[in-house]
């Protein structure tokens, strides 16, 4: 078996995921091919992986590769992380829109940040579905690269076999029960959305319905009423699956407002200083510093082995809304749970949401099927209506900013864009 790292120069993600493969005694014999257009990244990744692997103590092979499809050539299963234009452009992301008052937290999902991240990797995106089809047609894609949403919904154009996955409804799960006290193990959930605005919609243990112990622990901690997404749960009746920093740049109510960032303790330009720090762990690792890593708990990991071995299991992945969400827009990517054994992804049809968290979630994909047009289309005029719709965006800035705006971040990413994008506009 082959198992393919698109990007494998993000050193940390790489490792980690390197970390979980290694536990699966069942994937002995492995091929792990490492592919990243940098030789320095790459050996970088190729030294961080080997020390995972040990030698031939866990049975994988690791091999590098700088050409893509030679990575590709056989493989069964791809995982995509990677990030187009690196640290400056997400740089670039936050600077511009600060100028205009624009106030983002990550900048990786939606609003400008998210749909110009989006926009320099559908290039990427369409270049890798042509090599996939060409010399590994049968391969499972994992998806990691953000915007998952968008993303997602434009590869699904191409591609049969992808799926996106997100730690977030995990690790939203894995603090939930901490603040119930009730083991994770034991606990019973459904989540279904959007991938960074999924909602937990039951939550119980042993047929006890678990919302009413966090009620309880949130009136026990008034720090807990400091956070966005408590309050988003507070007033919509069902807990986010995102952070409270994600999730304040998904909605109009908080960032445009000082005392709102005060109030929710919300760190703006957060992935900045996310995005430094991952670039001084790889400055480390370049270096020879090599830091073990810990179990991701990620779901590619857990895939690959229900495939290869039959076992069941259940997922959250990212997929068309093909009947999945019955009142979200049909073939926009959703997230719902997925069983997953030999026969592949299945996806679980959730039926109706709640009304109120619909209608978050639609004005949520209406920005990414505008940005996802913009480029299928080349109709550059729908990159600003995407930022128009947008909910941060609209409550903060005019439209006449809106369009200054988006022809002062086409300048600064143009040579990333899809060539009938890079115009300028005037209305």
């Amino acid at each position: 078996m082959k198992i393919v790292f698109i990007g494998a120069g993000s050193v940390v993600f790489t490792q980690g995921l390197m970390a979980d493969l290694a536990s699966l005694p069942e994937l002995a014999g492995s091929e792990i091919a490492l592919h990243d257009i940098s030789a320095e990244r790459l050996a970088v990744a190729e030294t961080g992986a080997r020390r995972i692997v040990g030698g031939s103590r866990t049975g994988l092979v690791v091999t590098t590769h700088l050409d893509r499809r030679a990575a590709l050539a056989g493989a069964d299963f791809v995982i995509n992380m990677v990030q187009i234009g690196m640290h400056a452009a997400t740089v670039t992301d936050f600077a511009i829109p600060a100028r205009y008052g624009l106030r983002q937290t990550i900048g990786d999902t939606l609003g400008v940040g998210g749909v110009f991240r989006a926009l320099r990797t559908f290039p990427f995106l369409d270049a890798l579905a042509d090599d996939i089809t060409d010399v590994c047609p049968g391969a499972w894609l994992l998806n990691y690269t953000n915007p998952m949403a968008m993303n997602i919904t434009y590869l699904a154009r191409r591609l049969t076999r992808v799926v996106g996955l997100c730690h977030s409804v995990h690790w939203t799960m894995d603090g939930l029960a901490d603040l119930v006290g009730v083991p994770l193990d034991e606990i019973d959930y459904l989540c279904a959305g959007v991938n960074h605005q999924s909602w937990v919609l039951r939550f119980s243990a042993d047929g006890e319905d678990l919302y009413p112990r966090l009620d309880a622990a949130i009136d026990k901690d008034p720090g807990l009423r400091r956070r966005v997404r408590v309050e988003m749960y507070r007033r919509l009746g069902y807990y986010p699956t995102e952070s409270s920093e994600h999730s304040s740049e998904y909605v109009p109510w908080f960032l445009r407002h000082d005392e709102e960032i005060e109030r929710f303790r919300l760190d703006v330009g957060e992935y900045l200083r996310i995005s430094a720090d991952n670039v001084a762990v790889y400055e480390r690792a370049r270096a020879g510093e090599f830091e073990p890593p810990d179990a991701t708990m990620e779901y590619a990991p857990q895939i690959i082995h229900a495939m290869v071995t039959g076992r069941p299991r259940v997922v959250y992945g990212n997929l068309p809304n093909h009947g999945l969400i019955s009142n979200l827009p049909s073939g926009y990517a959703v997230e719902v749970p997925c069983l997953v054994d030999r026969l592949g992804v299945h996806p679980m049809a959730v039926g109706d949401l709640p009304p109120q968290c619909a209608a978050l979630n639609r004005s949520f994909a209406a920005v990414g099927e505008l940005t996802v047009r913009a480029a299928v289309d080349g109709r550059p005029e729908h990159i600003r209506h995407a930022a128009m719709v947008d909910p941060n965006t609209a409550a903060t800035l005019t439209l006449e900013q809106i369009w200054d705006l988006c022809d002062e971040m086409v300048r600064a990413h143009s040579d990333l864009l899809p060539e009938p994008l890079r115009e300028e506009m005037k209305p």
